[in-house]
């Protein structure tokens, strides 16, 4: 399953690269650009993840799509040895670097450069492993998704952090109204790359969530597949399992 949205129509490069581009353009950005177009929330949001992972007392985490680190330096807040931090942007890996290191946490988190369609680990290593507002930017999802369950233990937990679509009125015509009409002046406040704002709106807008999603983590092979829409349905966190 592909997503056939790219951040720039007109490229000859495939989705993977273009995404990775885009990323490393806004990088510096990023973090700044998270606060305003969530007012903040995106951090109670990732809070819900991490009492998740917490709750599994995992060894080890793996963090897909890591950005520039938010995810994996809260995941610091858990008793886990060690945190993997892989993202396709070296960009956003270099400010993520800087994050860890002014926070001294170096010793538990390790940022690799790497795709979440070839992950560079052996079958069965991670307790847990998440995913924070970037599956949607998956090249193929159900490649992406069947190399996470590799990697994952057996009884290990899986947790994904997404946007999502109200679908109750009148949350469901605020988002709407907020994507196409709020959500690009922001993308031109914080960079000069206009098209990578419309995409972050236009993916969202697009990608299968709520039991769409669950459907395909069970095809894939998931287990224990649970969905939590969050704030009126503009976000949902996914929790599944491994045999």
């Amino acid at each position: 399953m592909a997503d056939k949205i790219t951040p720039y129509k007109n490229s000859s490069l495939g989705k993977k690269e273009q995404v990775a581009q885009m990323f490393d353009t806004i990088s510096g950005n990023y973090d700044n650009l998270n606060r305003v177009i969530s007012f903040g929330i995106d951090i109670k949001w990732r809070k819900k993840v991490l009492k998740i992972v917490s709750d599994s007392q995992p060894a080890n985490i793996l963090d897909i799509a890591t950005g520039t680190g938010d995810l994996a330096i809260l995941m610091a807040e858990t008793k886990a040895e060690k945190i993997i931090g892989l993202d396709i942007s070296a960009g956003m890996l270099e400010v993520g670097q800087k994050k860890i290191e002014d926070k001294k946490l170096t010793n538990r988190i390790n940022l690799v450069l790497g795709d979440s369609e070839k992950i560079p680990f052996e079958d069965n290593y991670f307790d847990a492993i998440t995913v924070s507002f970037g599956v949607r930017n998956f090249e193929n999802l159900e490649k992406g998704f069947s190399e996470i369950l590799r990697v994952l233990k057996p009884n290990g937990v899986f947790v994904i952090l997404e946007t999502s679509v109200p679908d109750k009125t009148p949350y469901k015509q605020g988002y709407r109204f907020y994507s196409k009409n709020i959500l690009p002046i922001i993308g031109k406040l914080f960079s000069k790359d206009n098209s990578a704002y419309g995409y972050l709106s236009e993916s969202a807008a697009a990608f299968p969530y709520g039991e769409a999603l669950n459907n395909i983590l069970r095809k894939i092979g998931f287990i224990d597949v649970v969905a939590m829409p969050q704030t009126f349905g503009v976000a949902t966190i996914y929790s599944a399992s491994k045999k």
